[in-house]
This record gives structure tokens, sequence and C-alpha cells, in this order.
């Protein structure tokens, strides 16, 4: 599996706490090795090509899959699953 950051994803991932930006490379790390790992509790955003996993307890980060890539699109609180909802 190959990961590519979006600009947008990389900016939100700045804006994390150290503690949040920690679990959420756990969570990347499952994810290049196993999409569908049970500790991320991958889902589909309902209507999308969109996948939604959990980085923290708060937080949430968004992808898209096209066969061996992962596109990492947000990163943030529940509230980053309504934008991604509306586009």
């Amino acid at each position: 599996m190959k990961l590519v950051f979006t600009d947008t994803f990389r900016r939100d991932h700045q804006t994390l706490p150290a503690k949040v930006q920690r679990a959420l490379d756990e969570a990347l790390t499952f994810l290049l090795a196993n999409p569908r790992h049970p500790s991320l509790r991958a889902k589909k955003i309902q209507g999308t090509d969109i996948w939604y996993t959990r980085a923290s307890r708060a937080h949430r980060f968004t992808f898209q899959l096209e066969g061996d890539t992962a596109t990492l699109r947000r990163v943030g609180t529940h509230a980053i699953l309504a934008r991604e909802r509306s586009q």
C-alpha cells in the first residue's frame, strides 16, 4: 500500500496536538499494512467513495482507495465527516 498526502491533509495534520499526531501515525501504520485492520474500524461515507477511520477517540481521517494507493484527504474532529459528505 502506498499513501498519498493531499495538501489539505498536511495542513490539517499541522494543526493537531502532538498526542493526536502520534495516534494518527500509528493508525497510518495499520492502514499501510492492511486497510481493513480491525482497530481502524474503517467505514465508507454513505453515497461516496470516501472512507473514514479513527485517528483517536475524537479524531477521524478520510481517505480514498484506488488499487494499492490510499489518498489521505482530511484529518480532524468528527466535523470533517460532514464536510466530506457535502462534497
